[in-house]
């Protein structure tokens, strides 16, 4: 068995969410060993592809013993190279699994493991959500042509303006917000490692920004190398690129609907009308397609009914990816598709080989939207579930 320790550390300098984090980043397969003086025995995590696989804590397996795992803040860990076959037991999305780890542990559902444990009150109903803060893995300096500072409450980007650069965020945190008719909406932070901008940001002249982006507290942004990036985006394969444009097109989507679910405006039943599943929620699927003609929406079947995610149509993509973990389909979403429709399959093997040979900044920025698609796509639930409660 090829097995090596590749980092270890303590808790109280990388938490579980930030090592989980890292971990997917880099694709990572292995077990992440942590172990604290406060346990009879380790917590173990199992990755494979960067993806979560199994977890044991104790007498906990899978998903309960992982979130139980996020409350040890004090302790040390250690990450061993090798390969896994174990069955998948745990089939949520990665980014999801850190925002409701961390929400369990701040609503004191889930005790933290230290000198004292206890738990907090649970959060007064009604609150406003906590904002989700998105990191991204250590920038690439090479690809950084200008640097910028902005001072906290000054906008950087102004919602319905013209663009064409991307930033990455070098230190500090920025917000996303929405302008709507009744308020401006917050949706979510982004901190260092991520990136403010879309893909269209340098594949486009005339770019319009569809967000709001604010300083909070003091930030350092780093302006990327739009002819760079543009040069490599126009060296990709053709079906590469397509499912590029798409994941970009998809976070606008899923933002889109995210908002309107906050006001109230979005309809299920009129997003399905005429349509048939092609993948149902929680089902294996191993295949990813391109939409020829027709079209598809996809939407996460809730506690309290469907949420309407996204609507694809011609030149865009749906099915599993390996490299790309958004929370969608198949085990996070339906994906129901008009009576025309006809595609054709991806070439996942030759997707995957090529997406490995691409800059680190180009696969960091396309790992950063598929969290950024997670996110705003727990966002909507809560959105719904919120609406649903009242």
């Amino acid at each position: 068995m090829n097995k090596k320790v590749v980092f270890s550390g303590k808790l109280d300098f990388l938490n579980l969410g930030e090592l989980l984090q890292i971990l997917g980043t880099n694709n990572s397969s292995g077990i992440l060993r942590i172990t604290s003086k406060y346990a009879e025995s380790p917590g173990l995590i199992y990755v494979n592809n960067g993806n979560l696989v199994d977890a044991s804590n104790g007498s906990l397996t899978g998903l309960d013993a992982l979130y139980s795992l996020f409350g040890w803040i004090e302790g040390e860990f250690e990450f061993c190279s090798e390969n896994i076959n174990k069955e998948n037991i745990i089939n949520k999305n990665r980014m999801e699994i850190i925002l409701d780890g961390t929400r369990l542990v701040d609503d004191g559902k889930i005790e933290k493991l230290g000198p004292v444990s206890y738990k907090k009150e649970p959060a007064v109903a009604g609150k406003e959500f906590a904002l989700p803060l998105i990191k991204g893995p250590f920038v690439d300096y090479m690809y950084v042509i200008d640097e910028e500072e902005f001072s906290d409450g000054e906008k950087i980007v102004f919602e319905g303006n013209y663009g064409n650069w991307m930033w990455v965020v070098l230190e500090g945190a920025v917000e996303i917000a929405r302008d709507t008719p009744k308020e401006s909406i917050k949706l979510i932070r982004i901190s260092n490692g991520s990136y403010v901008g879309s893909i269209a940001s340098f594949l486009s002249e005339g770019n319009v920004r569809s967000a709001n982006v604010t300083a909070v507290g003091h930030v350092q942004l780093g302006m990327l190398d739009s002819q760079r990036l543009s040069g490599e985006f126009s060296s990709m394969s053709p079906e590469l690129k397509k499912v590029v444009k798409s994941l970009d097109k998809r976070l606008k989507n899923v933002t889109d609907n995210a908002v309107d679910i906050y006001l109230k405006k979005n309809n299920f039943e009129n997003f399905v009308k005429g349509k048939n599943i092609v993948i149902e929620q929680g089902k294996n699927e191993n295949r990813a397609f391109a939409i020829t003609r027709g079209n598809v929406t996809v939407a996460r079947k809730t506690d309290i009914g469907f949420v309407p995610l996204s609507n694809l149509s011609e030149g865009d993509f749906f099915g599993n990816i390996p490299f790309i973990n958004m929370g969608h389909e198949p085990h996070n979403a339906f994906v129901f598709a008009s009576k025309d429709l006809k595609l054709s399959s991806l070439n996942l093997g030759d997707l995957h080989e090529e997406h490995d040979h691409l800059s680190p900044t180009f696969k960091n920025i396309i790992e950063n939207i598929a969290t950024c698609i997670s996110v705003t796509t727990m966002l909507a639930c809560r959105f719904q579930q919120k609406i649903g409660m009242k």
